[in-house]
């Protein structure tokens, strides 16, 4: 099993991460809101901006300060833009 750091000593399973998401949009406040309702929430924000949202396999939702970009670092996912190659040949 691999943890994934998402700060302040925070740790996820890196196995049972579906989706990382910036918190910005309708719907993603809307899955926030209700993630919370049912009492599958987990905000690993420690007081700071929430600058990503987690959504893991088992239906809970972790809120993290970081940003998505650093959470996709430390995954060692890179971004579909920097895999793009000429197949024009």
């Amino acid at each position: 099993m691999k943890l994934l750091n998402i700060g302040f000593g925070n740790l996820v399973s890196s196995e049972r991460l579906v989706s990382v998401v910036a918190p910005d949009s309708a719907p993603v406040k809307r899955l926030v809101q209700e993630a919370r309702d049912r009492g599958t929430l987990i905000d690993a924000s420690c007081g700071r901006k929430t600058k990503s949202v987690l959504i893991m396999d088992s239906d809970h939702v972790v809120l993290s300060a970081l940003s998505t970009d650093t959470i996709a670092l430390r995954s060692g996912v890179s971004d579909n833009n920097d895999q793009e190659e000429d197949t024009d040949e």
